[in-house]
């Protein structure tokens, strides 16, 4: 049974162009070391609102909000998720999903019920076994990126950028290559700190990234990338 680990009622940043409701989904197949919700990964977790508290939740904000957002953990780790996409679609909202493209047989089941993707890019492919924590999933997230871009759904393809283990070098690697695959939409996030995080990057380490010489040859792949 997937769990869900909590919600977020409001946000109008993680589904663009919508006030939605996230929903947090417990259990990921991915150990990444900059995880920022490291206490999602391990399946069964903590138990959080029930699907019944959190369609009831919904119900009560038909009309009110745009849409819901399927997070985590990794949403499509359970084949369940695509049962509950259709029980929020039936109540009108619209749909997002944040995903890693380790499943992506999942995601194209998920395609029906989709209006817009986050699709997280960890590190150039070289160095994806190392900061996923798992072997053999560059193939996964590659199909992955195929599937969004023949579908035609709207998507972003996001890194975050820690430097304790990705440089500028990388980001501008990884553009390189989803601009080759026919990505049109790019975005860098800042690696933001949490209080169990044990050895945080500094400031000026996590800026870096985003100084001018470091994004112009990136901005010049993707003229209108987000940062943020």
């Amino acid at each position: 049974m997937q769990q869900v680990a909590g919600i977020v009622p409001f946000t109008s940043i993680d589904f663009p162009g919508c006030l939605a409701t996230v929903v947090f989904f417990q259990g990921c197949p991915l150990r990444c070391p900059f995880c920022h919700n490291p206490e999602l990964q391990i399946f069964p977790g903590p138990a959080g609102q029930s699907w019944e508290e959190v369609m009831d939740f919904l119900k009560g904000r038909v009309k009110r909000l745009d849409g819901v957002v399927f997070s985590g953990g990794e949403p499509l780790m359970s084949a369940e998720i695509v049962e509950k996409a259709k029980a929020v679609k039936a109540h009108g909202f619209k749909l997002a999903i944040h995903t890693s493209g380790v499943y992506p047989e999942r995601l194209r089941e998920m395609l029906p019920f989709l209006d817009w993707v986050g699709l997280d890019i960890k590190a150039p492919w070289e160095k994806y076994d190392e900061l996923c924590g798992r072997p053999d999933m560059v193939g996964q997230v590659q199909s992955s990126l195929k599937i969004l871009v023949d579908s035609g759904i709207d998507f972003e393809a996001r890194t975050t950028c820690d430097p304790r283990h990705l440089i500028p070098s990388d980001t501008l690697k990884i553009a390189r290559d989803l601009n080759e695959r026919g990505v049109k939409t790019y975005a860098l996030q800042k690696y933001r700190t949490f209080d169990t995080d044990k050895n945080p990057p500094s400031v000026v380490d996590i800026e870096a990234f985003f100084e001018p010489e470091n994004l112009s040859p990136v901005q010049k792949i993707y003229p209108n990338l987000i940062c943020r």
